[in-house]
């Protein structure tokens, strides 16, 4: 209970850069929907590529490996962040572009309540995946905002609570959504 506290505590420390992960998320899935013509080489040829990773899995091992990529990811997003934060700001715009892409193939291809099929594990995986990035994000600003004597300690501070709420609200939140995501996909083919 401690541990969940100190965690909630550092989460609400952290809306602020919460709220600008979601923000570039937002922007980068316009740009995917309304020009997914920009990188649809790369897009297709990724997609191709888990396409390929997924094939004959079973369920329990297509959630499996939904629920390890989606960790590796946000994780890499959230730990990434102490260069600056450059790499969770990528992997923001790389996500959203390419979750723009994929909303605006299926809107052409079977009309716009296709977009529900994303809803169920997107609900849990989205806001995750927000947290890590801002996480991430804020780790990328220590050494521009924190001024005191004490950096070292004071960053040791700030990485342990980022693994706290990373441990106690992401990872929850991803294996739900990759239980959902792997079901959805193993039924819905």
């Amino acid at each position: 209970y401690p541990n969940f506290k100190l965690g909630l505590d550092y989460f609400k420390k952290s809306k602020n850069y919460l709220l600008f992960a979601f923000l570039i998320f937002l922007i980068s899935i316009a740009i995917g929907y309304a020009f997914p013509q920009i990188f649809e080489k790369q897009i297709l040829k990724i997609i191709q590529e888990l396409v390929k990773k997924t094939e004959g899995l079973n369920a329990v091992e297509l959630i499996v490996f939904i629920i390890s990529n989606n960790l590796k990811s946000a994780f890499l997003g959230m730990i990434f962040g102490i260069f600056l934060g450059v790499i969770p700001f990528l992997i923001t715009v790389v996500n959203g572009y390419l979750l723009g892409f994929v909303m605006d193939r299926g809107v052409s291809a079977q009309g716009f309540l296709v977009l529900w099929r994303l809803f169920p594990h997107g609900i849990f995986e989205i806001p995750a995946v927000i947290i890590s990035i801002g996480l991430g994000l804020r780790l990328g600003m220590f050494i521009f905002l924190y001024h005191k004597k004490d950096k070292r300690k004071e960053f040791w501070k700030w990485l342990k609570d980022s693994f706290r709420v990373f441990l106690l609200i992401a990872v929850p939140l991803l294996v739900i959504a990759g239980i959902i995501e792997g079901f959805l996909i193993w039924v819905l083919g």
